[in-house]
């Protein structure tokens, strides 16, 4: 019996533990409900009891962050990307620039073929801004990397050679044959013939390059230095943006890059002038129109006043005026007679009389500081 009885106990305790546990849970429950009822009272609207949010497919998140290049070009960014990246300043905006650069290539073209003795073409692929610290990040490795100083405007620039160029550019000048691809060894540092020879090769391009400036404005690109790491050739902070301009160079079936980056501020002494939509652009002056409206100037009709004498008076003296009041004026009949237009004194005289009128002769003609210098 005493078995029996410790049997029917436990079930009893399990019993009652099965509906703790279950009044537990509805309490839980219970207690959701009312938080869900209370948020959708404060928001106005909530998610219905069963139902579910909508979530964005992967579409619709590609085209938000501007990442659809199926809607837009890859140029033409939109979305979080475009709002980012709105800060950057086009190149469009400066039209000068690119007739600049098209005036490089074909400097280019004719003394690359002269430096190489080979068939060399120039080409411009695009011109582009963008930040500092992302083309850093965006320079394939191995290159050179030619730092670069603009002496009139005290600020640097940077020209990046690529690998398959430097191979192209050492294997011309050292009697390369034709028809053959230039032998690239990776792994390896670039020799001190390979860095000469590109030195020598980037002086005709900065040669070229700061002739096409001149017709713009004079300035000399000089040499600085070569770097292999983008690390020590920084030039300008990560975020301030710069153009970059991509140009390919094709020697038959060799080749490849040279990029060209101006930072934003190395351009700023210039920027008006790059702001020309062409050369010799004058800024709001036309002299036909300036001419045409000097002579109109000359027509114009202005109101002369002959103030004999002028003083001041407190505001109640002149409340106070009635009809028969006297005003003593400072002056005599050989006073000088001031001639002015609005505000601005223009000559003096004397006044006198002619055909019966009252007439004022000019003796004096003020000269104004501006007349003077």
């Amino acid at each position: 019996m005493a078995d029996d009885d410790e049997i029917q106990a436990g079930a009893g305790a399990e019993e009652g533990a099965e509906e703790g546990a279950v009044d537990q849970d509805a309490l839980m429950a219970e207690w959701e409900a009312m938080a869900e009822g209370d948020d959708a009272g404060e928001a106005g609207e909530g998610p219905v009891a069963g139902g579910s949010t909508r979530v964005l497919d992967q579409s619709e998140i590609d085209s938000l962050l501007g990442l659809d290049d199926d809607a837009a070009g890859a140029g033409d960014r939109s979305g979080v990307f475009a709002i980012i990246n709105s800060a950057l300043v086009s190149y469009e905006r400066l039209p000068m620039l690119e007739v600049v650069f098209d005036r490089l290539v074909r400097m280019m073209s004719t003394s690359l073929r002269n430096f190489t003795s080979d068939n060399v073409e120039v080409s411009l692929d695009t011109i582009t801004s963008i930040r500092f610290g992302d083309y850093l990040n965006s320079i394939p490795l191995p290159a050179m990397l030619t730092l670069f100083k603009a002496e009139e405007w005290d600020n640097y620039g940077l020209l990046t050679v690529d690998s398959a160029l430097i191979y192209s550019i050492v294997d011309v000048l050292l009697g390369g044959r034709r028809g053959t691809a230039a032998m690239r060894i990776e792994g390896r540092p670039y020799t001190t013939i390979e860095r000469n020879l590109v030195e020598r090769m980037v002086t005709v391009v900065l040669n070229d390059l700061s002739a096409a400036f001149d017709p713009l404005s004079p300035v000399t690109f000089r040499f600085e230095r070569l770097e292999i790491n983008p690390r020590f050739a920084a030039i300008a902070r990560p975020a301030n943006a710069a153009i970059v301009a991509k140009l390919r160079v094709d020697m038959e079936d060799r080749g490849g890059r040279i990029e060209l980056l101006l930072p934003y501020a190395t351009l700023e002494p210039v920027r008006e002038l790059l702001l020309q939509m062409f050369m010799g652009e004058k800024f709001g002056r036309d002299s036909i129109w300036e001419g045409h409206l000097t002579a109109e100037l000359w027509q114009t009709e202005v109101e002369i006043e002959a103030v004999l004498d002028e003083f001041e008076l407190k505001l109640g003296d002149v409340m106070n005026w009635k009809v028969g009041s006297q005003l003593e004026l400072n002056c005599s009949p050989n006073s000088k007679v001031g001639l002015r237009s609005g505000e601005v004194m223009m000559a003096v005289g004397n006044m006198g009389r002619k055909g019966g009128n009252i007439a004022v002769q000019i003796t004096d003609k003020l000269v104004r500081e501006g007349d003077a210098a």
